[in-house]
């Protein structure tokens, strides 16, 4: 790093990541709760594929929270895991990534299809900070009865209305309210629902 981006600020790289402001993800405790949520999503898949009804506990003990009668298969891919928030009844199919450095809510009875992609982190367009390692990150929300179909993507910041539908394979960068049908790269809304 060349230059003094935290100059005045006493905050650890940690509580900046916390708070939503730049930091860099050289932080002791980062590192360790990052080696947590990787070692917890990996026994979940192992337990999980060996049938063991320890399995739901171990994926409980790396989320935020777990609502009732929610569905995980495995494999999961986190930062952390300690920043996600799932609601009852909601099912997530094979190879979700979640990049939780920000939060990520997914409300009740959603329907997640394989290989989603939740990436909170973003990095600064300017490439000299961006070659100086920093990174911040803005929180995802999905809120109730929403279906991404498989392959989606969702960017930074964005909230996802209720019972809304995103097409396979759509990228979704902006707000899209509820009840909707959004599909492509970037995702545009293309009907209402109902």
């Amino acid at each position: 790093m060349t230059a003094d981006y935290f100059a005045g600020d006493l905050r650890t790289n940690r509580e900046r990541m916390l708070a939503g402001d730049l930091y860099i993800a050289d932080d002791p405790e980062n590192e360790r709760l990052h080696r947590r949520g990787v070692r917890l999503a990996d026994a979940y898949h192992r337990a999980d594929v060996a049938g063991d009804p320890a399995a739901r506990t171990i994926l409980a003990e790396l989320l935020g929270s777990l609502g009732d009668g929610a569905h995980l298969n495995p494999p999961l891919f986190v930062d952390y895991g300690e920043n996600i928030h799932i609601g009852a009844g909601t099912f997530v199919n094979y190879n979700l990534t979640a990049l939780d450095v920000a939060a990520i809510t997914i409300g009740a009875d959603c329907q997640i299809g394989p290989n989603v992609q939740l990436l909170t982190p973003t990095h600064p367009i300017d490439p000299a900070p961006r070659r100086d390692k920093l990174e911040a990150a803005q929180p995802i929300t999905i809120e109730d009865n929403v279906w991404l179909g498989g392959g989606v993507i969702v960017c930074p910041g964005v909230t996802i209305g209720e019972n809304s539908v995103i097409g396979a394979g759509s990228v979704v960068t902006k707000d899209i309210p509820a009840n909707v049908v959004a599909v492509g790269s970037p995702a545009r809304v293309i009907r209402t629902i109902g």
